[in-house]
């Protein structure tokens, strides 16, 4: 494709709304298709929209199950299923990912030293602090305000930004991180009534509304969302402070860039 486009394959948060899948999206730019996140249920909605062979790469951005697990289906898609790669996927884990994810997919194959991980994936770690490229693709991170260590990301080619906040509560980091992006999908999980919880490892969409209009992005999309909120209601919480292009992320939405 020559345009730059997401894809959302998941907009749920860790309660998955009905017939919704949990945080996932795919990030196409000319010659590159990368998708963030691989939540519960969101393996099924990929498929819909990308042939697993011409993905690029998967990135993690923390090891909650509702990000990442559905890396476990996506590895028997890619030994057992139809896809033709000519080298394993790039699977890259945020530090402590690799141990975590190895750990848990031992009780698999308890009695076996074969890689579970290894046939199918090349796993590898990100540093953070360093940027990360794929294809064209420039990645940042920034580390957010949740309650494990958990990175936004930034993906920039060809003079267009996509920016990913991931799981967190406000924070400078992330609106530094977004700053001036094209695209800014922001997570808002809460309610305004529960802004003042703590401790905190989200923000509502009046928050995410802030921070998007602090960065001056192009355009905004409300994702990682209960069933318990009313699209309208963020929608108008968002806008009190966002003036720009502003989407509610269900799975499916696209946007071209």
């Amino acid at each position: 494709m020559e345009s730059v486009r997401l894809t959302v394959l998941g907009s749920s948060c860790s309660i998955a709304r009905p017939a919704r899948a949990c945080s996932s999206y795919l990030v196409e730019f000319p010659g590159a298709a990368i998708v963030a996140d691989l939540g519960s249920g969101a393996f099924s909605n990929l498929v819909a929209h990308r042939a697993l062979g011409d993905i690029d790469a998967l990135l993690i951005s923390h090891m909650h199950a509702d990000h990442f697990i559905d890396v476990i289906q996506l590895r028997y898609a890619l030994k057992y299923g139809d896809a033709r790669r000519a080298r394993k996927l790039p699977l890259y884990l945020p530090p402590g990912g690799d141990t975590m994810l190895r750990r848990m997919t031992a009780a698999f194959h308890p009695e076996s030293d074969h890689d579970f991980l290894g046939e199918v994936y090349d796993v590898r770690t990100y540093d953070p602090e360093r940027p990360l490229q794929v294809a064209e693709v420039a990645i940042r991170f920034a580390p957010t305000a949740h309650y494990i260590p958990t990175f936004a990301m930034r993906f920039e080619a060809g003079g267009k930004t996509i920016a990913y906040s991931s799981d967190s509560a406000p924070d400078d980091r992330v609106r530094a991180l977004a700053d001036g992006a094209d695209l800014f999908v922001c997570e808002s999980t809460l309610s305004r009534e529960r802004e003042a919880e703590s401790p905190r490892g989200h923000m509502s969409a009046r928050e995410a509304g802030v921070i998007a209009a602090s960065a001056g992005v192009g355009r905004l999309v409300l994702s990682h969302y209960p069933a318990s909120l009313d699209i309208a209601t963020m929608a108008a919480d968002a806008r009190a402070a966002y003036a720009g292009p502003l989407q509610i992320a269900d799975d499916g939405l696209r946007v071209d860039l």
